[in-house]
Order: C-alpha cells, then structure tokens, then sequence
C-alpha cells in the first residue's frame, strides 16, 4: 500500500512540475511580441496569432482529456505531451518565418492541451476526496504563478539573449524532464480498447475553434459576417450536434450525463462565471489605464500584478478554507469581495491614482482567488465517480466561456462608449457601466451558491 501512494505522489510531482512549466508556455511570449514583429515584419494582428493559435488548440484538446485517459497509460501520455512540446519548441527556436513559428506554438499547445486537464484528473485519482481543496489549492497556486511570472522573466530573458532563446530553454528543460519521467513515473490507471468516435471529434473541433475564433474577433472585426458571426453560428450548431450525439453513441467522446446533476451544473456555471469576469477585467482593466486614463503599458501592469500575486496566493487560500469552514461560505465571501472590487471601480476617472485602483484591483482578486479552486474541487466532488469526464466538461466550458469574456466586456465597453474609446467622461462612463455589468454577474453568482452549494455533497449524490 505504501509502494502504491508513492508511485501515486511521485507521479503526481511530475505531473505537477510539467503542468507548471507548460502552463508558462502560454504567456511567456507576450514580452517577445515587440521582437518578432521586427525579426518577421509582420503587423501586431498577425504576431498575436502566436498567443491566440496556442489557446485555440488547448480549448479544443481539453474535451480529449477523458478519452485519453480511458485509452492510454499515464506514462504513455506524459511522455508523448511532452515529446510534443518539445519538438513544438526545438522547431520554433528555429523558425524562419511567422507561419512556421505558428505551427510550432500549435504543436507545443497541442501537449499542453493533453497533459494540463490530466493532470487535475491524476490527482483527483492519487489523493483521497478529503484532501482534494488542500492539494487543488498547491496545484492551483503553482499553475497559476507559472504564467504570471513567466512573462516578466521571458522579458529578461529575450532582452538579454533574444526571443528565440525561451524556446531552446524550454526544449532543454523539458528533455530533462522526459528522462526523469521515464525512470519516475511508474503509477498507472486501468485502461482498455476505448474507441474514438471521430465525427464527435470533428463536431467537438468545430465548436470549440468556432466559438472561442468567433468572440476573440469581435474586440477588432465588430460583428463581422466572415470573421465573427460565421464561426459563431458554425460553432454553435456543431456544439448543438456534438451534445445530442454524446447522448445517443454507446462511447461518447465525453459523456455529459454529469450535467444532468443540477449540483454539477451550477457548480460549473458558477467557476464558468467568474473566469468570465476574470477574463474579461484582463482586457478592459489595461484599456482603461491606457485609453482612459493615459498611463502607459508599464504602469498598466503595474496596477495588475499586485492583483495577480494576491489572486494566485488565495487560489491556495481559498481551498484551505474551504476544508475549514466549508465550502458555501467560502464562496460567498468570493462572491461578496468581486461585487466590492467591480462596484469600486465604478468611481474610477481619469485623474484616479494609480495606488488607488492597485487596492480595488486587490480586493477583486481576493474574491477571484477565494472562488475559482473550491468551486472547481467542489464541482468534481459532486460526482466523483467520474472525474474524467467532469474535469473535460468543467475545463472546456471554463476556457469557452473565458474567450468569451475577454470579447463581450470589450464590446459592451465599446458599445456604452458610442464606438471610441478614450480620454473623455462618455469612456469613463461606459467603464463604470461595464463594471456594474461584471458585479451583477457576481451577484447572480452569489444566488447560485445559495440556492445549490452545499457543504455536504454526500447528500447530494
């Protein structure tokens, strides 16, 4: 019994460590961008593809996650996920051009992808359900101060040496990590011939590329009929086909029946709301201080990274508590700092000191920290004897809705603006507007915990 919990927690740390390093992999090129539009000649439109092709991918291989793990040994897709990382990053270190560098950013996405939800799905399996808040608080503070420092330190790091050279540190990072991997992982799961029903797959494609192309375009397309409201129309169709075929094939690629649970269901529309928000906030917190307020992109983040820290500090927090004091009350807490935080930056102006919106900042990121790791923990909990295709069902719909987010509180912004934003009191008012939009999600939250979380989920099963 002991030799198994230590093949379990070895390859738990692993995972762990990977799941880190690759999550880092996401942001960690957002300081090169500058660097590569020289190197390349390209407009800011074309390089940020670099970022966008690499979420696109991890949002259309997150459904997989239970497929794989039904069907491959953990090993097995350890290894390989991170073989495709590394030849993702050996070929983009070598790029000699955007296009190739893309593909690269695709395939190293594409491990990312694989091994990300497999993770939280080994560790739900290794340890027992009364410790999954205190290690999915570990797992969410590591995971998520990967890529909050990976953008400052890819910063020293390219403007020392040059963009290229994050790829040649990850491809050598990661192929020490193969070879530990290969002597340390030892645990494995049962698996067995589980078939991969391939117009699901392509259903499953459709929508995910569909929807989250769609909305990430609307911030610079507007409404546009070929690059906005076509993926949008097509991707939601293909989700429409993708859940009515899941409930009617014997081997869905992802069984759904856990929605059907109405603790399942609000619990994910729950953490799915205030990644929402959380996404959202990330893109017109910076137009604010940038087009409103008229500080620079270095101040902008500035007012952000106190948050960021305090945010990730509380996803480790937050899941403590919740084993302490119950998950409800935690929740509510969440909901009641992120109301704070969006109602104090209705009173935001263009003369509001930078000081000022980095506390209010803080107090929104408390709420955020405190909610989206219990949530989740609490979500899977619910039906625990099916955490494969719970963790695919809850990590897609969160990383869907987050695309979404980012484009719908651009837009609103926009739209209460009247088209333009800027440095007059009609943008600073459709901040404010905005903000308020934000809050009364995060009270409609607030009513989910109370009317369907609860403490004890045994008697809900």
């Amino acid at each position: 019994m002991d030799e198994n919990i230590d093949r379990g927690m070895s390859t738990l740390i692993i995972f762990i460590i990977a799941a880190a390093i690759l999550s880092a992999a996401q942001s960690v090129v957002t300081t090169g961008l500058a660097g590569i539009m020289a190197d390349f000649h390209i407009s800011s439109t074309t390089a940020q593809w670099i970022y966008s092709s690499f979420l696109l991918v991890l949002g259309v291989m997150i459904p997989l996650s239970a497929f794989f793990t039904r069907r491959f040994k953990v090993k097995t897709i350890l290894i390989s996920s991170l073989t495709l990382f590394l030849i993702g990053s050996i070929i983009a270190y070598f790029a000699p051009n955007i296009e190739v560098l893309i593909l690269a950013r695709v395939i190293q996405a594409i491990g990312s992808g694989i091994l990300l939800p497999i993770t939280q799905i080994v560790l739900f399996k290794v340890i027992p359900e009364e410790k999954w808040q205190i290690y999915m608080g570990l797992f969410g503070f590591i995971i998520g101060i990967a890529p909050a420092l990976a953008p400052t330190a890819g910063g020293l790091i390219i403007d020392t040496v040059g963009w290229r050279s994050i790829f040649l540190i990850f491809a050598v990072i990661i192929a020490v990590l193969i070879l530990v991997a290969s002597v340390v992982v030892k645990l494995e799961f049962e698996t067995g011939h589980y078939p991969l029903d391939m117009i699901s797959l392509i259903l499953c494609v459709l929508a995910c590329v569909g929807i989250m192309f769609g909305f990430s375009n609307i911030a610079e397309n507007g409404f546009d009929l070929i690059w906005v409201i076509l993926p949008i129309v097509i991707g939601v169709v293909s989700l429409v086909l993708f859940v009515k075929r899941q409930f009617s094939i014997k081997t869905p690629l992802v069984d759904l029946h856990a929605l059907k649970n109405k603790y399942f269901f609000f619990g994910t529309l729950f953490s799915a709301i205030l990644y929402f928000t959380m996404c959202g906030l990330n893109v017109i917190m910076p137009l604010f201080a940038q087009s409103i307020a008229y500080h620079d992109a270095t101040t902008a983040g500035i007012i952000l990274l106190p948050a960021t820290l305090v945010m990730i500090v509380f996803n480790f927090i937050g899941p403590l508590m919740a084993n302490k004091f119950g998950v409800r009350k935690v929740l509510l807490l969440s909901c009641l700092f992120t109301v704070a935080g969006y109602l104090l930056m209705m009173t935001y102006n263009p003369e509001t000191s930078v000081t000022y919106m980095i506390v209010t900042q803080i107090i929104r990121a408390i709420g955020a920290g405190l909610g989206l790791m219990p949530a989740v923990t609490w979500t899977i909990a619910v039906v625990s004897g099916d955490v494969e295709d719970a963790t695919a069902i809850n990590n897609t719909v969160r990383q869907i809705i987050g695309a979404i987010g980012s484009a719908v509180a651009v837009v609103l912004m926009a739209a209460f603006a009247g088209g333009n934003v800027g440095h007059n009191h009609i943008s600073v008012s459709a901040f404010a507007q905005t903000s308020l939009v934000m809050s009364v999600l995060a009270i409609l939250s607030a009513v989910i915990v109370v009317l369907y979380i609860k403490d004890e989920i045994h008697d809900l099963m």
